[in-house]
């Protein structure tokens, strides 16, 4: 009988942990309460906390409690009967502007700071408005999923940067354009009646690293989102989002006072055209009060705008400027242009239209420029635009999507892409004026400031695609919130609230992680190449590509390679764009000599046989990248196989089955530019180099007819 006992206590548990790997899917993100395991920690922060007392009522303040709860429940196993009112035996207290911390402290945190403090007997959690408790709270529960010390905090936190966003491209056929997790997650035909969970865990995780705006619908915009029954729905999204302190903003058609008010223009200089914005924006915020404002992409690839009148990027803007600057809305102009009429080098052209109209924007308006000056590569120089107009607040524009980096197959850890370019020195105001604080206002003074991330979500059960892609996501929401964290400590927080604490488990991921981004150059764009991905979809490589209609569409005219050399002058001998920068910033790329070489072809065209600092020629160095990069994926399938069984098996093997993916994708990329660029120069490949397991005329021949995320440009 107590055999047969044995058994049948064997099965269960067996089952137990079948079930706990099958519920593994990655939805819950890094907000995964699972039981901790060391019971020693449990009870130690068990008696820290004791009884929590929440005080107040507001939406805001009951998600915080039922986030604490959800948290508690499920990392300690316990449930805790919440008091509403201060008492002696209070332990853990979360109050809006409290009492027990003097209002000094409280008045260096802002509105949406937060302060932490614990004495071994009591811990305070407060902040001045109650979306900063709800900040706080998160942090608070993050401090338990790393298993970090409670016993004696001191946390003051406040954001760097007042807006930190999230744009999404979703269509209005819910596709998601450069979107590789499946559909839009907004279901239009559903709403405003049917709130999906979804739309709630979508909040509760943009809250919890701090995001505070987003845009649901595609910058190519759709004229359709800006009528009533459409205004009807996103009223609802917004409804959802307001109690974890996320405004909603929407992208909207320049065109739209033709298409939807049946007017004869869109000049923004007629009075007509100005009604009409007027107008739709009053209907907007008469359902939407807290609604914050629009997000434009005006003549760029093709979109309508103010240019189509001989007007300027600030005539447009300052018109929807004034439409919402009665509801102290906000204007987001994008600064990525390039038109058919210029053929000037590409990476010129925003500075160029932007530049000279520093100081000519309302005092609402912010231009919001991409990180880099061409689009989103593995790896650009910052945008000249960065430290070039101190009267203008500038908005920084990533891709978390990853339309250049793999897409939804490819690990690549993108939080050293995002510090690269927020440490880089513009020298605007002298040595030290960084990005990042041309973004926060501290290099010119500006009340508005900003940092967005194009959304990587969809409609897959673990939002993002691949498992770890998650992590670009909270990475973007943790330096926008403080742009000063390492690379390392926001992948660490991750992994062990994502996965594990167990460490043999988080240094050698956290590993492959600070290396991913650096592996995908490698096999990629190393040396500085860029845009040589196959065009349309950019999926695959496509260095050949010369045939499209206009000439920066075309992979040849990045890389401009010939029998002499390779790469793009843009030195005073060349398109001059290095003139766009400081004079000390552009210092380490005008030497050909000096230049940094992760940035070389970017800045030179370079021979063949030029000597890189390895003491390997020009093209022996660019074949040893591109296999070392396809080395290095085989490196991270060693490392990720040796931690088998140290988290759940689902996870695992959708991992693993993706660096199998990314392995085969790093050899074709490897092969096929290699092999093209050997046609061009004729040189041999080095001594011992892979061999090609298929000709040149394959790969060129090669369609990717399933390429992943729908066509068109951003």
């Amino acid at each position: 009988m107590n055999k047969r006992l044995t058994c049948l206590i064997c099965i269960i548990c067996l089952l137990i942990r079948a079930n706990h790997s099958i519920a593994e899917n990655g939805y819950e993100l890094w907000l995964r309460y699972y039981k901790i395991e060391n019971q020693n920690l449990v009870h130690r922060y068990r008696s820290i906390i004791g009884i929590p007392t929440v005080i107040g009522d507001s939406p805001t303040v009951q998600a915080a409690r039922e986030e604490l709860t959800h948290a508690l429940k499920g990392l300690l196993d316990f449930t805790f009967n919440f008091k509403s009112k201060l008492s002696p035996s209070s332990k853990l207290i979360v109050s809006k502007a409290s009492h027990l911390v003097s209002r000094e402290d409280l008045n260096k945190i802002g509105d949406e700071g937060y302060l932490i403090r614990s004495s071994g007997k009591m811990t305070i959690l407060t902040a001045n408005t109650d979306i900063g408790l709800l900040y706080g709270v998160f942090h608070f529960i993050r401090l338990l999923q790393t298993h970090a010390s409670i016993e004696k905090v001191n946390i003051a936190s406040a954001p760097k940067l007042k807006l930190r966003m999230l744009n999404h491209w979703d269509n209005f056929n819910r596709t998601v354009e450069r979107g590789y997790a499946g559909y839009s997650i907004w279901e239009w035909h559903k709403l405003p009646e049917y709130i999906n969970q979804r739309y709630i865990d979508y909040a509760r995780a943009n809250a919890s690293i701090g995001i505070n705006a987003v845009t649901v619908t595609n910058v190519n915009a759709n004229v359709n989102f800006m009528t009533t029954p459409y205004i009807e729905k996103l009223k609802a999204l917004a409804d959802v989002f307001r109690p974890y302190g996320i405004k909603l903003f929407l992208t909207a058609k320049f065109s739209a006072p033709i298409e939807l008010g049946k007017l004869k223009t869109a000049d923004p200089l007629i009075d007509s055209v100005q009604t009409f914005w007027n107008d739709r924006t009053k209907e907007i915020y008469s359902k939407i009060p807290d609604f914050g404002g629009y997000l434009i992409k005006a003549n760029s690839e093709g979109q309508p705008g103010p240019q189509d009148y001989k007007r300027s990027h600030a005539d447009g803007a300052n018109m929807l400027a004034k439409a919402v600057s009665p509801y102290h809305g906000i204007v987001i102009w994008r600064a990525f242009v390039y038109s058919t009429d210029n053929t000037r080098d590409r990476h010129k052209q925003a500075y160029d239209e932007f530049m000279p109209l520093d100081g000519k924007f309302l005092p609402n308006v912010m231009v919001q420029v991409k990180n880099g000056p061409i689009d989103f590569m593995p790896r650009e120089p910052f945008h000249p635009l960065f430290g070039a107009m101190p009267k203008t607040p500038l908005m920084m524009e990533f891709q978390i999507t990853q339309e250049y980096l793999g897409q939804g197959t490819h690990w690549v850890y993108l939080a050293p892409l995002f510090k690269e370019v927020l440490d880089a020195d513009t020298y605007a105001k002298g040595k030290g004026s960084t990005v990042a604080k041309v973004l926060d206002g501290s290099v010119s003074i500006h009340s508005l400031t900003g940092m967005t991330g194009v959304a990587n979500i969809g409609t897959d059960m673990n939002w993002c695609s691949h498992p770890m892609a998650q992590s670009n996501w909270f990475a973007l929401g943790r330096l926008a919130w403080d742009y000063s964290l390492s690379s390392e400590d926001i992948a660490e927080d991750w992994l062990k609230m994502t996965f594990t604490n167990d460490t043999s488990f988080i240094n050698p991921i956290k590993k492959i992680m600070m290396q991913s981004r650096e592996i995908i150059v490698h096999y990629m764009n190393p040396l500085g190449l860029h845009h040589i991905m196959a065009t349309g979809h950019h999926y695959g490589p496509g260095p050949w590509v010369s045939n499209l209609n206009r000439p920066e569409w075309n992979p040849t005219y990045y890389h401009k390679a010939d029998s002499n050399g390779i790469g793009f002058d843009r030195t005073a001998t060349g398109s001059n764009a290095l003139e766009q920068y400081h004079p000390e910033a552009r210092k380490q790329w005008e030497d050909l000599n000096s230049c940094d070489e992760k940035y070389l072809l970017w800045f030179h065209h370079v021979p063949w046989n030029y000597k890189m600092k390895s003491g390997k020629t020009l093209w022996d160095e660019l074949c040893r990248l591109y296999n070392q990069g396809v080395e290095e994926v085989s490196w991270m399938q060693d490392e990720w196989r040796k931690i088998h069984g140290k988290i759940d098996d689902p996870r695992y093997t959708h991992v693993s089955q993706l660096l199998m993916i990314q392995a085969k994708e790093a050899a074709w990329w490897r092969n096929a530019c290699t092999l093209y660029f050997q046609s061009i120069n004729k040189l041999p490949l080095p001594a011992g180099y892979p061999v090609a397991d298929h000709t040149l005329e394959y790969y060129k021949n090669y369609r990717a007819l399933d390429a992943p995320g729908n066509g068109g440009q951003n």
